[in-house]
């Protein structure tokens, strides 16, 4: 195997193991949530995400694979964007709770997060969401499905990001 094809190899390993993870998490708050009255509003589009989303880092590691591997400066500048996105993204999780899932589940009556990165940010999970992107494209050199990976999934959350705010009553 080459060297290129065991780092874009162990680097979209990695990345999916966390999203399985985050997974199981998200699978366990969601019963919970809706155990306790959560709604989820119409117009979702985590039907497309939950496919995309981690199709998107095989296609980066199958480039990666074939015209990889990234220069030393780009592995190690993804790799420290990488921890930085997931950094974020545990955090952004920890300050949700129980309320952390895939999918936007309200609960009603209940007012929003304003801990942790929420004090600083709207969507620190889709903030990091973009890094998780964009460093794997560095780690693994695909310039070009990491560029069509961050704008297509980019497009999907923003769509996403009209959804929750409505839901949220951020949005009329």
């Amino acid at each position: 195997m080459s060297q290129a094809a065991a780092i874009a190899a162990l680097t979209v390993l990695a990345a999916l193991l966390m999203m399985g993870g985050e997974f199981v998490l998200s699978v366990v708050n969601e019963k919970l949530l809706r155990a306790k009255g959560a709604v989820e509003p119409d117009g979702d589009v985590i039907g497309i995400m939950q496919w995309v989303y981690p199709a998107a880092f095989v296609a980066m590691g199958i480039e990666g694979a074939l015209v990889g591997p990234s220069p030393d400066s780009l592995l190690a500048g993804g790799l420290v964007l990488f921890g930085l996105a997931k950094a974020l993204k545990v955090w952004a999780i920890s300050s949700l709770g129980l309320r952390w899932t895939y999918r936007v589940l309200i609960l009603p009556g209940v007012p929003l997060v304003t801990a942790g990165p929420y004090r600083f940010l709207t969507h620190p999970n889709y903030l990091a969401v973009v890094g998780e992107l964009v460093s794997v494209a560095l780690i693994v050199a695909a310039p070009i499905t990491g560029v069509l990976a961050t704008l297509g999934f980019g497009m999907l959350m923003r769509a996403r990001i009209r959804v929750e705010d409505r839901a949220l009553g951020r949005l009329r």
